[in-house]
């Protein structure tokens, strides 16, 4: 006979772990008990000595999908007499914290068998779920993970629902959001207006009968509501885009499960590669771009310009339900106002999109925080994140350095995403979005009050960016807390590290629109090398001004003006203002000086494709991309050496190309983009041959273009580098508050930084 004790850490709650555990333990004959104890699980087993050795490796072997366990701790107890079987003990409330927060799950296979099976108690019943499936982040209030501590609190569990949830055997077994009709949640139907039109199951059916009219339908789901239209109709796109002010920026499609892998409707208009389709069929169902057919049945409106599409599969009852019903792809985007979180209650969404949408299919199940839907792209053979959301955050990760205090760091201004760190252990928040709004600064506040409450941390210093217009900036300098302000591209620059760690110096490209830079002007087409912590800028590009400042990010024919000025070039396409931009141009108090990768894509799409606006945030490098010939070879542009000792390439010798009418726009494009990363890997190896760096990164807001990001991983693989890319934590701003607690574990206990 053994006694042994194993204490288990990872994401063990939420994820029918103690069941599991309870079931293992039976198969071995085994005594004992099993409790979550503060985001650990602690489990005693007694028994025959096999049986123990074997229960040890299953327990992390064999442990449920949705888990990611880790053996903490394991230890050889005395046999005690009074074990005379396995129990479920009741949560441990008290003691030091190790919490893992659960992020939302899809709809499991089994509950989609039940949801589709006339004999179920829960046929059709939208908000179906078990310990494999359904909400977790988006409707717990406190931790422990219990039902007490969730939104569903306030629903009493009919003696059906109990009986399961109290039930080790039964799949829904501590099942914290288990439902059914009798006791559950429920769907409602409104109008614009507030006028209740049906409920339940009539309500699904009125709003299914809303979409094939062609109306805007605005649905509740885990993490706040979508506004939704049938994906194959011009006239209905078009309204949502009139309606929700959002002109050309892509609009995300959720497509009906059909075929053995689900896939198969989805392919009707796309064609996804053996990694997008494994990302689409994935527990978290994230939006993954993927290559739309020439022949594809969608609305020409739905991605204008562009020859991708965001897709994604229902996740949950309720969206599977409508397109079902349906039977063919709906328009899916965020319910929200540009810029915003997502919304989540019911009243405010009737307020803020009540001129949007015709009507509302809500429901009484109460959202505790929002959360987005996760945005995926595949470049250079993996699917990167471009936004981090519902199902893959909060996105846990270890740091290479730990942090002495915890700490907090509040992100950028723009995709902003805040983060905590304790010890080893990083927790970074789903996507909030642009901190310009009151709503947005509100669920800022939240997320990070949240964070810290669930995972049982109190921050004892904040980080920030040191641009001091960052709302964040501001909040950070006002939280009373000790405070370390980190530059921009130090941060993004330490992000890559930490999710790439690497022996001796790296060399980072940090190519993005602007961030502040040390030597006060708009940085964005940097090289840094060193480590976090102590990052030195060796490369970047010729300056050059932004006439109007801010302006010129959403008027791409400024920044191409700008080059033209400078050269000394005559651009005969421009528009008839060049001439007032000019005097803008020459005052320097409103033509901030930039180096900034990001505003040259601006230029190029600008002298190339004629784009005058950007109505969407790099909507004129997006559509230069699309309209690039990928084979088109380019030229190494010159490099000189300022009196600072920064390596900078002239983006001069572009110009005449890139105007050359004569000369097709794809060529253009494939020019320009093949051109600047051979310059990239020419900087990497003047700099390589003077501090013999091999680890090359490449982050920032630029290198989410998979057209330039692959030629200039080629073309540093060519020269023997080892280049780094993000893949969890996305390149652009989304992922600045990680590079922000990188940098404060470095520099409180390094002062030479850390590697």
């Amino acid at each position: 006979m053994l006694a042994h004790r194993l204490l288990i850490t990872g994401r063990v709650q939420g994820v029918g772990f103690r069941p599991f555990v309870y079931r293992l333990a039976h198969r071995h004959g085994l005594h004992g008990t099993v409790r979550n104890a503060l985001g650990q699980v602690e489990i005693v087993v007694q028994g025959p000595a096999q049986g123990v050795r074997a229960f040890a490796s299953e327990v992390i072997a064999d442990a449920p999908p949705l888990a990611r366990a880790t053996l903490r701790a394991h230890e050889e107890l005395s046999v005690e007499e009074h074990f005379r079987d396995f129990r479920i003990l009741a949560s441990e409330a008290a003691g030091p914290a190790e919490i893992h927060v659960p992020p939302d799950e899809f709809m499991c296979e089994d509950c989609r068998v039940e949801l589709a099976s006339e004999a179920d108690r829960r046929y059709r019943y939208p908000f179906i779920n078990c310990t494999q499936c359904g909400p977790r982040y988006t409707l717990i209030e406190r931790m422990p993970y219990d039902r007490p501590n969730t939104t569903m609190s306030e629903f009493v569990m009919c003696a059906a629902c109990r009986a399961e949830y109290l039930d080790p055997d039964n799949r829904r077994y501590h099942a914290e959001p288990i439902a059914c009709p009798e006791c559950g949640p429920q769907l409602t139907l409104r109008t614009a207006g507030g006028e209740v039109v049906s409920g339940g199951e009539t309500a699904l059916e009125g709003a299914v009968e809303a979409l094939r009219r062609g109306h805007i339908l605005a649905v509740k789901g885990i993490g706040g509501y979508h506004l939704m239209v049938d994906a194959r109709s011009p006239l209905a796109v078009q309204r949502l885009r009139l309606r929700k002010q959002r002109p050309r920026k892509p609009l995300a499609v959720m497509y009906p499960c059909r075929g053995v892998d689900g896939l198969a409707r989805l392919r009707a208009d796309a064609l996804p590669e053996p990694a997008e389709c494994s990302a689409l069929q994935s527990p978290a169902r994230p939006i993954v771009l993927v290559r739309l057919r020439e022949d594809h049945t969608l609305a020409a409106g739905i991605a204008p310009g562009l020859k991708e599409v965001g897709a994604f599969l229902p996740y949950s009852p309720v969206h599977h339900l409508l397109l079902e019903e349906l039977d063919g792809p709906l328009v899916a985007t965020s319910g929200n106002l540009s810029g915003e979180p997502v919304l989540t209650d019911v009243t405010a969404a009737h307020r803020r999109l009540g001129t949007i949408a015709d009507f509302f299919l809500d429901h009484d199940r109460h959202i505790a925080r929002p959360a987005d839907d996760p945005v995926l792209r595949r470049t250079h053979g993996a699917l990167r994140a471009l936004r981090v959301g519902r199902g893959t955050a909060p996105l846990e990760l270890d740091l290479p350095r730990a942090v002495a205090e915890p700490v907090l760091a509040v992100g950028a201004h723009l995709k902003n995403c805040v983060a905590i760190a304790h010890g080893q252990r990083l927790v970074l928040s789903p996507h909030i979005g642009t901190l310009s709004t009151p709503r947005s600064l509100a669920v800022f506040e939240q997320v990070i009050g949240d964070l810290q409450t669930l995972h049982g941390v109190r921050a004892q210093a904040v980080v920030c960016d040191r641009h001091p217009g960052y709302a964040s900036t501001r909040w950070a300098r006002h939280s009373g807390l000790p405070l370390l302000e980190v530059w921009h591209h130090h941060a993004h620059a330490s992000a890559l590290a930490c999710e790439n760690p690497a022996d001796g110096p790296m060399l980072v490209f940090t190519w993005d629109g602007v961030g502040l830079g040390e030597d006060g002007t708009l940085w964005g087409g940097e090289a840094l090398l060193g480590a976090p912590g102590a990052w030195r800028r060796v490369a970047s590009w010729r300056p050059f001004r932004l006439p109007g400042g801010d302006a010129a990010a959403k008027e791409p024919w400024r920044a191409a003006a700008s080059l033209c000025f400078d050269a000394g070039l005559e651009w005969r396409d421009a528009p008839a203002e060049i001439r007032i931009l000019r005097d803008v141009w020459q005052r320097a108090r409103f033509s901030p000086q930039t180096s900034a990768a990001g505003r040259l894509f601006d230029a190029a799409a600008a002298l190339i494709l004629g784009v005058r606006e950007s109505t969407h945030e790099a909507e004129a490098p997006m559509q230069l991309e699309a309209a690039s010939d990928p084979d088109v070879r380019g030229e190494t542009l010159p490099l000189a050496v300022d009196a600072s000792g920064v390596v900078r390439a002239d983006w001069a010798p572009l110009l005449p190309a890139l105007m050359d009418a004569r000369r097709p726009a794809a060529e253009r494009g494939g020019y320009f983009h093949a051109s600047l990363a051979r310059t990239l890997a020419a900087m990497a190896a003047h700099v390589a041959a003077r501090s013999a760096v091999r680890h090359v990164g490449l982050t920032g807001g630029v290198f989410q273009n998979r057209l330039f990001t692959e030629h200039a991983v080629r073309a540093l693989a060519a020269l023997g580098f080892e280049v780094l890319l993000p893949a969890r934590i996305p390149a652009n701003d989304a992922g600045i508050a990680v590079g922000q607690i990188l940098e404060f574990a470095c520099r409180r206990q390094s002062a030479g930084g850390c590697s």
